[in-house]
């Protein structure tokens, strides 16, 4: 069969990624000719790229969404020449693939007689859920891959189609003028399609988005990218398993989950990625797994040392690393120094030991960006782990427990070790791996920006970052420990750093060290790395109970877990309603004084909500 592929593509930052080449070579073999449409212009290395990838590309205006892309494409080629291909490929850039190859897909519709055929479909639905204008969301192929044969594509009405096509503003519109109407529209006119993933087999209307774990049990050949950044409450309201689909991906399947990895950080908020692809490995203390020869390795660890009756402490964690790392210990005196040099004579696993006086303004932060500045850009290492001599005494017991959730969590056994790093073995994608934000004790979870986020705002921008800051609770190594490739930081490490930067430091939040520890993430993900949180079993299950704890006592005191302008009212309302009676039970007194206050603000609430139900 003759296929023409136009393919679209979109990045607001210009770049293509390499699972897009992937896709598209992928597709290569099945199309005679292939054609890229790209809204907005991209960086020259991909122009260069997508030169030898494709027959041609298009680079256009950033107008009128996948739908006018597409429309370019026909034209481009022209109408008389599309009668050279029996049939006619539509795709865009919005899912990974093949997860199975292509060939399977090709074989099995090259068997159904139909005029147009997709990869997936949205099963009609009464009433409609976008528009209370309409009575039914109708039954339509969904446009991120749509195949269009010649009986259809050389008609009078396929070109019309086209031709009159409205303009798309928005993507709702592409949705609501597009792909919501381009199966009806040529179904009314006599025209037959067929899907790979009939909905009608699937528990819900959109199985490639709402079932990917079953589709892909199914051999889709395709995963949908919205999946690691659409809303993590959606999904979670939704039973949406991405979590089993990825692992089905990885265990039946050939695709390099690197691709996905290398891209998905550009995406959307850390913190979604993190909840919706649960980005959490509880990592048993006795090795797992193949073993391995840790010598082809070069490990090192960073270690401040501030506290030096810390140093024993610090010391037996350092060893539970595999035998031959290198130990790089900074302090802040010479005095230090030498009590640190005795007692790292008995870290028998250490290859080479160093211990470095450093000054003392910006602490641990300082200490590895200038002080060992050199060991992490010099290409040493594959693999650093960073920690230093923290205490926290101000915080009683809180303290007590914030240093073993990081000791813990990176260095707990050496079997824990060894599947840490088998973590980074795996996936070369991975270039951050740090404990989950701390959260027993402190009021972290919904703050944790803490005042911090327009100085790491201003700090992307110095280091010129793309990525997407989280909203509330950034991704991050609270406590500033954790495991890296180099090669993720660089960007950070690259940065002329001095100690000028750290004179005179104000700890507290919003101070520079602050920022830079909230940052580091947001580094790797720039630098096309992924990230991943660990814990030990016993800090997997102290936190999960702290957690439902926590959870249980907010629903229980009126703030259900609701969704939609509904949920947000009841939500609203709810907290409303327990200030209300935290205080009529402290003090009626209050209560009374207070009571036109709180009526004003139920008021202001009742407004607010219904004036965005009306939105």
């Amino acid at each position: 069969m003759r296929r023409l592929a136009i393919a679209f593509y979109y990045d607001q930052y210009g770049k293509v990624d390499d699972y897009y080449f992937h896709l598209i070579a992928s597709i290569r073999p099945f199309a005679e000719k292939l054609l890229v449409v790209c809204n907005g212009p991209v960086d020259e290395e991909a122009q260069s790229r997508l030169s030898e990838a494709a027959d041609g590309f298009l680079t256009r205006e950033n107008k009128g969404f996948d739908v006018w892309a597409y429309r370019a494409g026909l034209e481009l080629i022209g109408w008389d020449e599309l009668s050279r291909f029996d049939e006619i490929l539509l795709f865009n850039h919005t899912f990974y693939g093949p997860i199975f190859p292509f060939s399977e897909l090709f074989s099995e519709m090259d068997q159904r007689c139909c005029d147009f055929w997709g990869i997936s479909a949205h099963r009609a639905m009464r009433p409609h859920p976008f528009d209370v204008r309409r009575s039914e969301l109708p039954f339509h192929l969904n446009s991120h891959f749509i195949a269009v044969r010649r009986s259809l594509h050389q008609s009078k009405a396929f070109r019309d189609y086209w031709t009159q096509m409205v303009p798309i503003r928005s993507y709702m519109e592409s949705v609501a003028k597009h792909e919501t109407v381009f199966t009806a529209h040529f179904q009314a006119l006599g025209y037959t399609c067929s899907v790979l993933l009939d909905p009608e087999r699937y528990k819900t209307p959109y199985p490639v988005f709402m079932e990917p774990d079953k589709t892909l049990e199914d051999r889709s050949p395709i995963l949908k990218r919205r999946l690691f950044f659409h809303d993590t409450l959606f999904l979670e309201r939704e039973a949406i398993n991405l979590p089993r689909a990825l692992q089905i991906v990885e265990n039946q399947s050939d695709y390099d989950l690197s691709l996905i990895w290398k891209s998905v950080g550009r995406l959307g908020p850390p913190r979604t990625l993190n909840g919706n692809a649960a980005l959490l490995s509880v990592l048993p203390d006795v090795q797992v797994g193949p073993q391995r020869n840790w010598d082809d390795y070069r490990i090192a660890i960073l270690a401040h040392v501030y506290h030096v009756d810390m140093i024993d402490e610090i010391l037996g964690y350092a060893e539970n690393v595999p035998k031959g790392y290198d130990l790089i210990v900074t302090t802040d005196n010479a005095n230090k120094q030498a009590l640190i040099r005795q007692a790292v004579a008995k870290a028998t696993n250490a290859r080479n030991a160093v211990v470095l006086v450093v000054q003392n303004d910006g602490r641990d932060t300082s200490a590895l960006l200038v002080g060992c500045r050199d060991y992490v850009l010099e290409d040493r290492y594959d693999l650093i782990c960073r920690i230093h001599s923290k205490r926290s005494p101000q915080d009683g017991p809180r303290g007590e427990l914030f240093k073993l959730h990081n000791f813990d969590n990176l260095l707990h056994t050496p079997g824990y070790v060894e599947n840490l790093l088998e973590l980074f073995v795996g996936n070369p994608a991975l270039g951050l791996v740090m404990p989950p934000v701390v959260q027993i004790g402190y009021p972290t979870l919904g703050n944790a920006w803490a005042g911090n986020r327009a100085t790491v705002a201003k700090l992307a921008r110095q280091l010129r970052l793309i990525v997407h800051l989280d909203d509330s609770t950034p991704v991050a190594p609270y406590g500033g420990m954790y495991w890296f490739r180099p090669a993720a930081l660089r960007k950070l490490f690259e940065h002329e750093w001095s100690w000028d930067d750290f004179a005179d430091m104000d700890y507290r939040d919003g101070s520079l060290v602050h920022a830079i520890e909230r940052t580091i993430a947001y580094v790797a993900i720039d630098a096309g790395y992924t990230f991943r949180h660990v814990m030990t079993e016993g800090h997997a299950a102290h936190n999960y109970v702290m957690l439902e704890a926590k959870l249980q006592a907010l629903c229980a005191n009126g703030v259900p877990v609701e969704f939609g302008n509904l949920g947000v009212r009841r939500a609203f309302h709810g907290l409303v309603f327990s200030i209300k009676r935290s205080i009529v039970a402290k003090s009626p007194i209050a209560f009374r004084v207070l009571r036109p206050l709180y009526r004003g603000v139920r008021r202001i609430v009742k407004i607010t909500l219904g004036r965005s139900a009306e939105n």
